[in-house]
């Protein structure tokens, strides 16, 4: 990520209970401003998704959009409303920090709707909100791996990918079963 997720150290907080209402206090305000681009739902995603289970305290959000290209005009709009563009992943998504980069309080992500990212993320919560021994499991991984890169938020994120791999290869597996 080139510098940005070295800039702040990886804290884990303890769930909270208002993180769905401060995502649907998001919601509501994104809904209102990027609504010329939306094609579909805006999500809330990431560990602060799954109750019970600990995060970063930065409130993940994504956004369905028809395209990168199409939703660009959308970049300028939201700096209005706070959110720093930052050329995180720019082939997948239009990612945002709220209020900085150097300090999050969200995350906002413009995803194609029902691309490969979209489609990933979405199972991985609904499989973090359904599934206890995931969740657990997911949850002991990221206690662990926050003591080690203490302050590199970009190795903590690329050490849970394997683990997270993992359970979307098992959710496609189950998937393509059930339609046979």
């Amino acid at each position: 990520m080139s510098g940005l997720a070295d800039e702040a150290s990886v804290h884990l907080a303890s769930y909270d209970p208002a993180w769905p209402a401060l995502f649907e206090l998001e919601r509501q305000l994104l809904s209102r401003t990027i609504r010329p681009w939306l094609v579909g739902p805006i999500e809330h995603v990431g560990s602060t998704a799954a109750p019970g289970l600990s995060a970063k305290p930065v409130i993940d959000i994504m956004a369905a959009v028809e395209s990168l290209e199409a939703s660009r005009e959308a970049l300028a709009v939201l700096r209005s409303e706070g959110y720093q563009y930052a050329p995180y992943r720019a082939d997948v998504m239009h990612w945002f920090c709220k209020p900085s980069v150097s300090f999050r309080t969200h995350h906002l992500h413009l995803v194609p709707y029902r691309s490969r990212l979209w489609t990933e993320r979405i199972a991985f919560r609904d499989c973090l909100r359904s599934d206890p021994v995931v969740a657990r499991e997911y949850g002991e991984l990221k206690r662990r791996l926050a003591e080690v890169p203490r302050f590199d938020r970009e190795a903590y994120t690329e050490a849970k990918s394997p683990f997270i791999a993992r359970v979307l290869k098992r959710l496609i597996g189950e998937a393509l079963e059930t339609e046979t």
